[in-house]
């Protein structure tokens, strides 16, 4: 009786994606339109808000970063050698280059595990429908997993809380009880809700997770980064939620962009350079909650989650 050897595994981290070079930020645009050119007021705008970043964006860094160090956990975990692959949605390394490498390398099974812990159509489904285009170009059968959320994990929330109870450090010891936390997330639009879209349920679980854990006194919630298009997004929008809690007499802010787990130009231009200003402007003292990038609570959650994905999911799905 021949026994067919042990299947080979890995896991695909996927991402948004952005750019290392501003040379390439006209076909970056391109690519998240959907293949329309943007204008070149468009490319300026995004231009300058890069070079207020630094001049780029660290995702891929940060994302190489999360890679090796879950490559290393997972490692130790099974006792053999787990690569982790990096696949972006809008940028190189995109998700089909990142599957042919798989293929190369000799892996018949992969964890499709999403770099948001969030459950949405248009971010999560978006990903798993670049995966399965990936499939079906490659020309071999693939095994693969994926993990729709992982927003409840216990690490996650504890990783959460532990950066925000650091942050909320900065301030003097008085001030910390009156010091408002604004939770953050990418907004999206509003007729997600009438598909009855996880996301915005999921981000409550998470946030009331993290006041809990924190043992945060004052907070509240609204969406920031919202898109060009001229239908209705989910609300309340960050901006307006600064103006408002600056009515209230609010003097000390501390924003929590909880629906982001790296930095990239949601939180270095949107938050620490856009909201910084206007809360200063209204006269608010303004901090941010630090990105987790790849903090070792966070490797593990992720860790774990994979693990459990494999291990709890029967088959994947060729």
């Amino acid at each position: 009786m021949n026994i067919p050897p042990p299947a080979k595994w890995g896991v695909l981290l996927m991402a948004y994606g952005a750019v290392d070079s501003l040379d390439d930020l006209k076909d970056y645009l391109t690519d998240i339109r959907g293949g329309r050119e943007p204008g070149p007021e468009l490319v300026a705008e995004i231009r300058e808000r890069y070079l207020m970043m630094g001049g780029k964006s660290p995702l891929l860094d940060i994302t190489r970063s999360q890679a090796s160090a879950l490559e290393s956990r997972l490692s130790k975990a099974v006792g053999e050698p787990c690569p982790v692959f990096i696949g972006m949605r809008h940028w190189r390394p995109t998700i089909r280059a990142a599957v042919e490498e798989i293929r190369r390398r000799g892996i018949d099974e992969i964890v499709g595990l999403c770099l948001t812990p969030y459950e949405s159509r248009l971010s999560v489904g978006a990903y798993f429908h670049k995966l399965e285009e990936a499939k079906k170009s490659a020309g071999a059968p693939l095994l693969a997993w994926t993990v729709a959320s992982w927003n409840k994990h216990p690490k996650l929330i504890s990783a959460f809380a532990q950066n925000l109870g650091k942050a909320l450090g900065r301030f003097a010891a008085p001030e910390r009880p009156a010091v408002h936390v604004l939770f953050t997330a990418h907004s999206l639009p509003e007729r997600i809700l009438r598909e009855g879209d996880p996301y915005p349920r999921q981000l409550e679980e998470t946030v009331r997770r993290v006041v809990d854990a924190a043992k945060v006194e004052s907070w509240s919630f609204a969406y920031q980064s919202r898109g060009r298009t001229p239908e209705p997004w989910l609300g309340p929008d960050a901006a307006d939620s600064i103006e408002v809690l600056a009515r209230k007499g609010v003097k000390n802010l501390l924003v929590a962009p909880i629906g982001f787990i790296s930095d990239h130009m949601e939180t270095l231009y949107d938050d620490d350079i856009l909201y910084r200003a206007q809360a200063e402007a209204l006269g608010m003292r303004m901090e941010r909650v630090p990105s987790l990038n790849d903090a070792p609570l966070l490797i593990e959650a992720m860790t774990e989650t994979v693990l459990e994905a494999r291990g709890a999911s029967g088959r994947g799905v060729e």
